[in-house]
This record gives C-alpha cells, structure tokens and sequence, in this order.
C-alpha cells in the first residue's frame, strides 16, 4: 500500500516556479535598459502551473504594438534535489500576448511591461511549477530557467525595437499561495511546519478551516501542501465567502501523517500528539478564532489523519471533510465508530480509486455510522474524476480524466453537492453552518 501511495504522488506531481536567470540582449540605445521577466504561477486542479511571464521592457510600447508572435518562449526546468538536476527543456506555446502595467494588467495608452499567457494543462509538463522527487518521496518547487527572444520587430514612437533576449528573473508571483505566511512549532521533539490564511480583521469570530495534505507534500516546506493540489483555494474569494471569511491552517509533516508506532497505516500516527498540539496553539495565538467553528479535513494520507483526529478528539470539532480516506474500515470499532456518530462528516471518494478502494476504506465506515444512528454523515461517491472546467479533453473530446485518486479536486471547486432537508447543498455550505453548539 505505501507503495502504491508513493506512485500517486509522483503522478500527483505539480508545477513550477522559481528562477535565477541572466541577461542578454541587443537593440543599440535599448540595451542600455535594465530588462528582466517575473513568472506567475497559479495551482491548478492537477497541481501549480506557470501560466504567465510578465517581461519588463524597460522602456513604454503602445498596446498595440505586440502580438503572441512578437516573442518566443523557451524554458529549462531543473531540480536541485536530484543528483542530475535536468529535467526537461522546450518551448512554450504563447496563447495571448498585450501590454500591460507593472502588476501584469492590461494598459489602455502605453505600457513599459508585457504579458505572455501560454498554454497549459494536466498532461503539459513544461508548465509545471513542482516536481515529484522520487528519492524522498516528495515534490518539491523546481527551478525554470526562462528565455525571452524576440521574433518581430516593436514598433514605437522613438524607433524600431528588435533583437531582444531576455532571460534574467526579477522574480516570481504564486497566486493564493503568496497570501499564505509559514510558521513551524515543535512538540515533545516533533516539529510541524504549516502554512496558513488569516482573513481581514472585523469585529466577529472567524471559523478556522484545517486540511491536511497528502503523501506527495511531506517535507519541511509548507507552501507545499497548499501547491501540490489546490488546497489554496481555501483562501478563494469564492470559498471564503461561505465563511464570512476563515483562517486556513495547512500543517505539513516531514514525513507521512500515516507513519504509525507499528508500521504504515496501522491506525496510530506519531504526529498526532504533535499535531493537536500545533492546532491547539495556533487557536490560543488567534483570539478571534471562534472556537464553535473549528472544521478539519483532508485528503488521502492526510484523510487517515483526519480520521484518527475526529476518533480521538471528537468533541472539539464541529464538522470534517475527508476525500479518498485512507484508514482502513477493519481499524475502526464498533465503539469508535458509535463515539463518531454524531459529528458531521462529510466523504468523498471515486469508484476508480485503486490506492483507497472505496469499498475498503470510506464505504463500509459510512455504513456503519448511519447504522449507527448518525443524522449529518454524508457520502459522495463519484463514478470517476475529470475536468469540469470543459477546457482539457481526451483525444475522443471527453472530458480529461484524472487519476481516481484524486477526488480531492471536486472538493477544492465546490463541486460536491447533495440535497439535505429538499435543498441542494454544496459541500462549503454545509460546512460553514456547522457549529459545536
């Protein structure tokens, strides 16, 4: 099993950004100019995608002065973790092209900087922002070296521009994750690090959303767990909005929350003494956490984890989210479970998961709750896992299919939904109107 694990998470693998790069370019006066490009990365369904480079001419264009042709994009993606750091190299495909302000928006007149949007999606590799290292078992940002050289000539006002290379970064931009701080505490020799979201300050509470990643975003660098699938859209203005606005608290393990005191997976981890601990902590430093609306969640290994935590600390949560859930049905009592009963709970999974099959793991417990007389567990189980988004296709035009796995992405776009009490309810509904009392 814990093999199986690894080989999802080196298929979970995710996409870059990062850079150092140098300077070379030619246009007589124009090369005087200091000119640089800033990547822009943004977390996809299947992990952090670069899909933008803001390039710094150095002087003002008119608008209308680029199109997707005038510049040709090539990138070498390298990872340092590995004994050869080379992992691949090519051209990007540009999709759209405009001038634009400092922040990469569009300018109406004249502007001194250019966007370039390429191509991207789950099979495109060049565009990946994360890299799935197989000696440690976790994915990690990898390093782009990006190179900007221009095809057709710019025309402005003082002259003709061409010969432009560019290739030094001035830096990058992680959409969501840069609004994301990073801490780590230590517990009885245990040390955590952890990402997380604060909202904007008002005069109520705010719930606190906790989700814990799975194998593939163990390590010691928390933007991790939030980039190595989507788990940053917490910090959405769409998903926030449920809330009213919540914290999100992203705790990452420098291994696997599934390393038992036994073996993997044995229904024990040692990091969950570590782990209550750090969110304990976390709720005392932030007065304004309300501490009725604390909800906990996670996916795969991180499911299993959330699964001992409601076990074990059923009465300080008030509802939990767990996709493709990795504690076997067998570890469970019958007095667990009737101790789980009366928490809201809230699976997912896929029929086509083959590393958690649902009939091991999530189906038989969900049975057993409601058997049990639970009122608010609930249960969604898709057929499989593919875009929604109806922008990535099969070569037959169907809808791109994922791994199955990953039921973790339809939990992250709100797209879980059931009717309870005669109305339709998302998934986030459902939850930010949970309490304790």
């Amino acid at each position: 099993m814990f093999k199986q694990f690894r080989t999802v998470a080196k298929t979970t693998m995710l996409f870059t950004l990062a850079v150092s790069t140098t300077l070379a370019f030619n246009s007589g006066a124009w090369a005087k100019e200091p000119t640089s490009y800033r990547t822009v990365a943004e977390v996809k369904d299947w992990g952090a995608t670069i899909t933008k480079i803001i390039v710094n001419l150095g002087k003002p264009i008119p608008k209308d002065a680029i199109t997707k042709e005038t510049f040709k994009v090539h990138v070498e993606r390298s990872d340092n973790r590995l004994v050869n750091s080379f992992i691949e190299k090519g051209n990007r495909k540009v999709t759209k092209a405009y001038v634009s302000d400092k922040s990469g928006n569009p300018v109406k007149k004249t502007g001194s900087y250019v966007v370039l949007e390429m191509e991207i999606g789950p099979a495109l590799t060049l565009g990946s922002a994360i890299h799935y290292d197989t000696g440690s078992g976790f994915n990690g940002w990898n390093d782009n070296q990006y190179t900007i050289t221009q095809q057709k000539a710019i025309k402005t006002q003082s002259g003709t521009i061409s010969g432009l290379k560019i290739d030094t970064s001035s830096g990058e931009i992680r959409k969501l994750v840069d609004q994301f701080t990073t801490g780590k505490a230590t517990f009885d020799g245990v040390t955590l690090t952890y990402a997380d979201y604060a909202p904007a300050k008002d005069k109520v509470k705010n719930p606190l959303v906790i989700w814990l990643h799975g194998m593939g975003e163990g390590g010691t660098d928390p933007t991790i767990p939030i980039s190595g699938n989507k788990a940053a859209n917490f910090a959405s203005k769409d998903i926030q909005s449920y809330f009213g606005g919540a914290y999100v608290l992203a705790p990452q393990t420098p291994t696997y929350w599934m390393d038992g005191f036994t073996g993997f997976g044995d229904g024990t981890s040692k990091y969950e003494q570590a782990l209550m601990s750090l969110i304990k902590e976390y709720v005392a430093k932030n007065k304004d956490i309300d501490t009725d609306r604390i909800y906990i969640g996670g996916d795969s290994n991180g499911g299993y984890m959330t699964m001992l935590l409601i076990r074990d600390y059923k009465d300080y949560f008030a509802a939990a989210v767990v996709a493709c859930e990795a504690l076997k049905d067998s570890l469970i009592t019958d007095e667990q479970i009737n101790d789980m009963k009366d928490l809201p709970i809230w699976f997912v999974a896929a029929k086509t998961d083959t590393v958690v099959p649902p009939n091991d793991y999530m189906i038989p417990t969900y049975n057993r709750l409601v058997n049990a007389g639970a009122k608010d567990v609930h249960m969604s189980l898709f057929d499989n896992v593919v875009d929604t988004s109806g922008l990535y296709k099969k070569s037959d035009k169907t809808p791109y299919e994922y791994n199955g796995h990953w039921s973790w992405i339809y939990v992250y776009n709100n797209e879980v939904s059931k009717v309870i009490n005669g109305k339709k309810t998302t998934m986030m509904q459902w939850l930010a109107s949970k309490t304790l009392d």
